[in-house]
């Protein structure tokens, strides 16, 4: 075991020398030594795994190049300071340690939420974001193989098309239940009881305190941390997420008769939004929803009485974006129209705002946004909604034409920027700079309609008895996903 600190340590140490597959590869054999471990129950050799893996030297290599490759490397936190050369890194890399290390206070900062309010986000500095990925690589391993089976969010593999699939499968058919719980956690990352989280976390303890005590800067002002693991974090999505494993077995342990009983409970969950199904609206008013009120009370947390709240399925659910609804016994999941609205919001600002840019810049600044709203909905019933949101962008977009030649014709403004492309009338495209091949804008309808294939509710990706589904399916997941829409293949599948 000895040989992991410098296995793949190159010689000098030097950032472009690392044998990144090694490196890999080596944190891979530890993660599955402790999902078996903790599978097994020995958790004083997890614990010992744990500790080989953050004081690896491929662990903090891993760490490193996390958070100096993803969407907040060029985001400091309140030291300013940003690892861009490779020197930095290959210093960061010996930064890693355990003995000495304290964090600095978060850098807070608020984000808007959809109602008009805000969401405060903490943004941790470089060495405290890469030393949470180091003891999430290590604790990972310990969270999928506890985690609750119908628990989606921030976890490997698992996505919310997942926890879609999972609904259809509780509320399709004629006999399912008939009654939804959409249960929302108030303030959950901001509320979650730190001694809860000291108690119960299967981490090194110690590194655990300091993170949830550093506190934030907020205007130059320190403020002190009594609850919460901030948002921002690495770790936080997956402490959060532990933090609320559990209530599938609470449930279970409160209705130990749900089955034979015909009370159709089930639960499915992605981060802090769940639902819970049932028979009726007064199993889930006067008795699950209690069991659910003293579950998430010990980890000192509450129900959002805003967001909270019991429906029929013929009246629709909303989750996820979508709207579960049943049409004369038939379960649809369509999107929703606060999702449609949304969706078509944020394009009518992207328009606005560019009002003057070139045809193929415009376009290259709405396809994203098309193509990635179409791919997450393109499991869904959305052939018609797709329809009709290419044609409130064509309206968009002819007004975005017309305004820019107030004197000519609309037959010059048509030619100019539609064009015919097969057999398709009125497509928004333009020429390359180069004049080899087009611009074109992305059209929703084009994107396929596929049955989402749901991941197996106990697959553990740390685990290697699993390693040929995941094999098969991530094969499976390529050939579902269009051309058009698919990203690098270690962007999409890495766990």
């Amino acid at each position: 075991m000895d040989t992991v600190n410098t296995v793949c340590a190159p010689s000098g140490h030097d950032w472009q020398g690392i044998n990144w597959f090694r490196a890999n590869r080596q944190v891979r054999r530890l993660q599955a030594r402790i999902a078996k471990a903790t599978k097994e129950g020995r958790h004083g050799r997890a614990k010992a795994l744990q500790w080989l893996l953050t004081h690896s030297y491929s662990g903090r290599v891993l760490a490193v190049k996390r958070v100096t490759t993803n969407r907040g490397k060029h985001t400091p936190g309140v030291d300013n300071i940003v690892w861009k050369t490779p020197t930095a890194k290959t210093n960061a890399i010996a930064s890693l340690k355990r003995r000495g290390y304290k964090p600095l206070p978060l850098r807070r900062i608020h984000i808007p939420k959809k109602n008009g309010k805000t969401r405060p986000l903490g943004i941790p500095t470089m060495k405290d974001r890469a030393m949470q990925a180091l003891y999430w690589l290590a604790l990972e391993p310990v969270a999928e193989t506890t985690a609750d089976g119908n628990s989606y969010g921030f976890r490997p593999w698992r996505s919310t098309a997942d926890a879609a699939e999972q609904c259809f499968i509780c509320l399709a058919k004629r006999d399912s239940a008939q009654w939804v719980l959409e249960a929302d956690i108030a303030a959950c990352f901001d509320a979650i009881s730190h001694e809860w989280l000291i108690d119960n976390i299967p981490m090194d303890t110690p590194i655990l305190r300091k993170w949830l005590k550093a506190g934030f800067v907020f205007k130059n002002e320190l403020f002190p941390t009594v609850a919460g693991t901030p948002q921002g974090g690495i770790i936080s999505p997956g402490l959060a997420n532990m933090c609320l494993d559990g209530l599938e077995q609470a449930l279970a342990k409160a209705f130990p008769q749900a089955k034979a009983s015909g009370l159709k409970m089930h639960m499915v969950r992605y981060a802090d939004d769940l639902v819970i199904t049932g028979s009726s609206k007064e199993l889930l008013e006067k008795e699950v929803m209690p069991a659910l009120v003293d579950f998430l009370a010990e980890r000192g947390l509450s129900l959002s009485e805003e967001k909270t709240k019991i429906t029929h399925i013929t009246d629709g659910v909303d989750f996820l974006g979508w709207n579960m609804r049943k049409y004369g016994g038939k379960l649809l999941i369509k999107p929703s129209k606060a999702n449609i609205k949304a969706h078509l919001s944020k394009v009518r600002e992207i328009i606005k705002a560019n009002k003057t840019i070139k045809q193929a810049d415009l376009i290259g600044i709405l396809n994203p946004v098309l193509r990635g709203w179409a791919n997450y909905h393109r499991h869904a019933v959305a052939k018609g909604v797709f329809a009709r949101n290419d044609h409130e962008i064509w309206s968009m977009l002819w007004k975005w034409a017309k305004r820019r030649h107030p004197n000519k014709s609309l037959q010059w403004v048509m030619d100019k920027y539609f064009h015919t492309r097969e057999g398709r009338k009125w497509i928004f495209a333009a020429e390359k700079a180069d004049g080899k091949g087009e611009h074109q804008l992305f059209i929703e309808a084009s994107m396929p309609i596929r049955r989402h294939v749901k991941i197996r509710m106990k697959a553990n990706p740390h685990d290697p008895v699993w390693g040929e589904y995941f094999t098969a399916r991530k094969k499976q997941m390529r050939r579902s996903t269009p051309l058009s829409c698919r990203v690098p293949e270690d962007a999409l599948f890495e766990a």
